[in-house]
């Protein structure tokens, strides 16, 4: 793996849990260094990073504190 790829991933501490988690993604980043989107994409899927799970988080709290006040009156 190239230097540039392993210090992007030492960068990034949720992209190096992930792939210390799914190691057979060292293969592939191996025989090909631009597979790192694609497993960005899957880590940011795997640990709710996406901006759909941003949304719903924060639709939740929204809703929580809306719960919250209605009880309060």
């Amino acid at each position: 793996m190239s230097i540039d790829l392993q210090m992007q991933i030492r960068a990034n501490p949720n992209l190096y849990r992930y792939l210390r988690d799914n190691s057979y993604w060292y293969k592939f980043l191996n025989r090909n260094p631009l597979a790192i989107k694609e497993m960005e994409k899957e880590m940011k899927k795997r640990y709710k990073l996406t901006i759909e799970d941003k949304v719903n988080q924060l639709s939740q709290g929204i809703e929580m504190i809306r719960t919250f006040i209605d009880v309060i009156r």
